[in-house]
């Protein structure tokens, strides 16, 4: 039954870190005159409803949520708090960007390999459209370049 929940489960995972970071990242902007921020904003809203929609789904389920430990998000802050200080220019962030989003999409591109033919179809529905999603916002952010 589990296994039925792992791609709305990455998703979830995937989307709750992107949020974070992208938070973290809009913060980070703020009193800075960044022409991307508006994009980072519009990414931001697209992880939030992903990340809602796979909670609902598991929740309706009564799947558990292994929620990401303070750590992890903690050193994701530390780094982009490094790279924004280094060099906060609308390229660099859209690579830095595209680098985890790109992680991002290998792995639900994997999971869907993995699982399409023993889930749920809506769950592979579901994990294709997130990763529609994902690789338009590399192709959004690759304009920044």
């Amino acid at each position: 039954m589990k296994e039925n929940f792992e791609l709305c489960e990455h998703i979830y995972e995937d989307a709750e870190m992107a949020c974070y970071t992208i938070e973290e990242l809009i913060k980070d902007l703020k009193d800075k005159n960044n022409k991307i921020k508006r994009l980072l904003e519009d990414i931001l809203k697209e992880y939030t409803s992903y990340k809602e929609d796979a909670k609902k789904e598991l929740d309706k389920n009564g799947m558990e949520i292994d929620e990401k430990g303070p750590v992890s998000k903690m050193m994701a802050g530390m780094g982009i708090k490094k790279e924004v200080k280094s060099d906060n220019s609308d390229s660099s962030i859209a690579q830095m960007l595209i680098e985890g989003i790109s992680m991002g999409s290998l792995n639900t591109e994997r999971k869907i390999n993995d699982f399409d033919k023993d889930v749920n179809k809506d769950h592979i529905k579901f994990a294709k459209e997130f990763l529609k999603f994902q690789e338009k916002s590399i192709s959004e952010l690759k304009k920044y370049l």
